[in-house]
């Protein structure tokens, strides 16, 4: 069963998972006419039902999509006629996405980019600042900022050099070409790419193995591989809370000893997040 909640710019559709506990709930950016932009109502939309559903025990993995032929083309290209010539507004719109795509890490629950048509400028950021991201196989990704006199501003120049590496980033950020998704997918952009029809699909089944583990466990192990790779840790530093994080988990959750007993008893876990 699937039920569907709707924003202005935004709707969001909940997944039953049929072999796992808790549900896949779906962020559909819904200006398609438009090409899905991120103005400043979108973003806070966003950002609000991202904290909501990151909130609900019953939602095991948060996913954002685009309705229509794009996931996202980006700011609001009309708008930004206006918006970048007030200076404290334009700072302050791009201070809510830096915060948002930074909180989309610090989240307990996994947030999964499902990648269909474009996806360029704050589009590009979304999908990049995801924890997974899944493509189809006719979408294609960018920046795509400098052809049009733009430069990037939601995060884009900090974190696509980390991912890529230094040189690629400049290249992509330099020529404002998109990637393919075979592309993208070799670049290490993505972590997998299905058929245009699939996509959604792909989703739920990474929703319904999300769903099957311990969701403190999940909420700590992300939380240790973003704190080192947000906050700039040393590996030193890193490795330590890595192992303090883990002595915690192991010696003081119920979960932990469920999957020890589970696994002796040789049956199905059931996980409370305790």
């Amino acid at each position: 069963m699937t039920t569907t909640e709707s924003f202005t710019n935004i709707e969001i559709e909940r997944f039953d998972l049929a072999d796992a506990p808790g549900v896949f709930a779906l962020v559909r950016l819904n200006r398609p006419d438009d090409m899905n932009p991120l103005d400043f109502q979108t973003a806070r939309e966003m950002r609000a039902a991202f904290d909501a559903l990151d909130l609900d025990p019953e939602v095991r993995t948060i996913g954002i999509t685009g309705n229509g032929r794009a996931f996202s083309a980006g700011g609001d290209m009309k708008g930004y006629v206006k918006m970048q010539h007030d200076i404290p507004y334009f700072t302050e719109f791009l201070t809510h996405m830096h915060e948002m795509f930074l909180q989309m890490g610090r989240y307990d629950t996994p947030v999964i980019a499902l990648v269909n048509g474009v996806a360029v400028a704050g589009g590009f950021e979304t999908v990049i600042f995801s924890d997974v991201a899944i493509m189809a196989e006719s979408a294609r990704i960018g920046d795509a900022h400098l052809p049009y006199g733009m430069m990037g501003g939601g995060g884009v120049l900090t974190w696509l050099p980390r991912l890529i590496g230094p040189s690629r980033a400049r290249e992509l950020i330099f020529s404002g070409r998109l990637l393919s998704s075979a592309e993208a997918l070799e670049w290490g952009l993505v972590s997998k790419v299905v058929p245009d029809d699939e996509l959604i699909a792909a989703g739920i089944e990474f929703a319904t193995s999300v769903a099957k583990k311990s969701p403190l466990a999940i909420k700590n192990a992300k939380r240790v591989m973003n704190s080192s790779l947000y906050d700039g840790h040393s590996v030193v530093s890193s490795i330590r809370f890595e192992r303090e994080a883990t002595v915690l988990y192991c010696g003081t959750s119920e979960d932990a000893q469920e999957g020890l007993a589970a696994f002796n008893e040789k049956r199905s876990p059931r996980y409370t997040g305790r």
